[in-house]
């Protein structure tokens, strides 16, 4: 029988008990390791030490500082789908104990694009030893954080990672937030440290996978196409009778130095929001486009604004449920472009409730995305922030996908392959955040079909930058 090293993250002297009492009655188990409370697996000493330690063909991690136990013949199962394979390492469906109540945790397959340094493996990890003590001896950086994004990121260069579809272990979920709360992470200030090295890890990877862009970017002309407008604001929408009054208010009371329009597009509204819409028709800076019935998600309804003969030279999002923070938002973007001479840029928001009070983590900047190295670690994190703009004549060329998720990562991944994205550090947007937001408390399932999703835009983005890079040696 093949054996495993058990290295275990520090945890209570309950946990400590009954995980140590489930581990010593699997008969595969060679040794059980509790880490101290200055042992973290974050840390890169700590992945050293464990590297050193361990004898056994196998290394199983256990993350998460709460009881382990598993599923009858689970770590047989895991030995035996890893000798099939040949797996660096694997790891496993599993159930959460949340809030008292048990519930499944299913988790995706990682993909070659998946570099979010947030994948969810799961508590346990099944190396292969070989495999882990080769990546810690690749490790010629010490991280205090980002050790185990690291290791993973380094195992995958030479191996595979293998999810195994099955419920094989029981643990404790203690992050009980709502999903809504929980994506704002990377970006809340007091993590700052973590993001900094977790970006160095990753534009490492890049570089030893053949996939890390130097700072490089074609220029951008300003003055193709024949446009009206230099600027529309464009608020896809559908359902938001409660909050698309707002959003329009917001936008057609800007203060600007050119010419510029709103763009509503409604896809099939029923609740009433096509009267909110009308009541503004009024004023001669908005258009309304009633969509057919077919599908059309949030990217479709961007292509009806940016393809439509009134669009702008410059097309700027304003969600349904959102607002502007000030009349001046329209001309800090546009200038934006401008003074860059980038192709798309991301301004700077507030989290707010629905009445406007700002809530934690507040202002959200974006700062992990610098002019040097922001196209690199936009594979990393799960969005580009906002508010977005685009310069159309380039949007028309690559249009949107058709879906109702993901559909402004993908195109900003796409932009920053070749051009650079600019930064307003203002605040110039509110993201309000209340019970109709699409993203405030999603299940499990559409969590994953979303990450899955996100997942493989990252991974076709990167292998067209591997490719680019690729064909630039030849």
């Amino acid at each position: 029988m093949k054996r495993i090293d058990c290295f275990i993250s520090c945890c209570g002297p309950e946990a400590a008990s009954a995980t140590r009492a489930n581990l010593s009655a699997e008969p595969a188990v060679s040794s059980i390791h509790f880490l101290g409370a200055d042992e973290p697996l974050a840390a890169t000493g700590t992945l050293r030490r464990i590297a050193a330690e361990a004898a056994a063909e196998f290394i199983l991690l256990y993350i998460k500082p709460t009881k382990l136990s598993f599923v009858h013949f689970a770590l047989e199962r895991m030995l035996s789908v890893a000798d099939d394979t040949g797996a660096a390492m694997v790891y496993a469906d599993h159930f959460a104990m949340t809030g008292g109540v048990l519930k499944s945790a299913p988790v995706i397959d990682c993909q070659f694009g998946a570099l979010r340094d947030d994948f969810d493996f799961g508590g346990v990890l099944l190396y292969r030893t070989s495999a882990l003590k080769d990546a810690v001896a690749r490790m010629d950086r010490a991280y205090s954080f980002a050790a185990l994004y690291d290791l993973r990121l380094k195992v995958s260069q030479k191996g595979s990672l293998v999810h195994i579809g099955e419920f094989l272990y029981y643990e404790v979920e203690t992050d009980l937030r709502k999903s809504g709360e929980k994506q704002f992470d990377y970006v809340d200030p007091k993590n700052r440290a973590v993001q900094i090295e977790m970006e160095q890890a990753c534009t490492e990877h890049l570089k030893a996978i053949g996939g890390y862009l130097e700072h490089v970017f074609k220029p951008v002309a300003f003055d193709e196409g024949n446009f009206e407008y230099e600027a529309s604001v464009v608020i896809p929408c559908k359902n938001r009778v409660r909050t698309i009054g707002d959003a329009i208010r917001s936008a057609l009371s800007q203060r600007t130095s050119f010419k510029y329009n709103v763009i509503v597009v409604d896809d099939n509204s029923t609740d009433g929001t096509v009267d909110v819409i009308k009541g503004f028709l009024s004023d001669p800076k908005l258009v309304y486009i009633a969509q057919d019935p077919t599908w059309h998600a949030i990217g479709g309804n961007w292509n009806a604004a940016l393809h439509h003969p009134l669009c702008g030279r410059f097309a700027l999002q304003l969600d349904s449920d959102d607002t502007y923070y000030d009349e001046n938002t329209v001309q800090k973007m546009v200038d934006a472009f401008h003074a860059q001479n980038c192709a798309m840029v991301v301004g700077t928001y507030r989290m707010t409730d629905f009445e406007g009070n700002t809530l934690p983590p507040g202002i959200i900047d974006h700062r992990e995305w610098t002019p040097e190295n922001g196209r690199n670690n936009a594979l990393r994190i799960n969005g580009l922030g906002a508010p977005r703009g685009f310069y159309v004549p380039l949007l028309l060329e690559l249009n949107f996908p058709t879906t109702k998720y993901g559909e402004d990562y993908a195109v900003g991944l796409r932009v920053s392959r070749e051009y650079q994205i600019g930064r307003v550090y203002d605040v110039v947007y509110n993201c309000r955040r209340w019970e109709g937001n699409s993203d405030a408390a999603l299940e499990i399932e559409k969590i994953n079909a979303n990450n899955t999703y996100k997942d493989r835009i990252r991974t076709w983005e990167l292998q067209a930058r591997v490719r680019a890079n690729s064909l630039k040696k030849v």
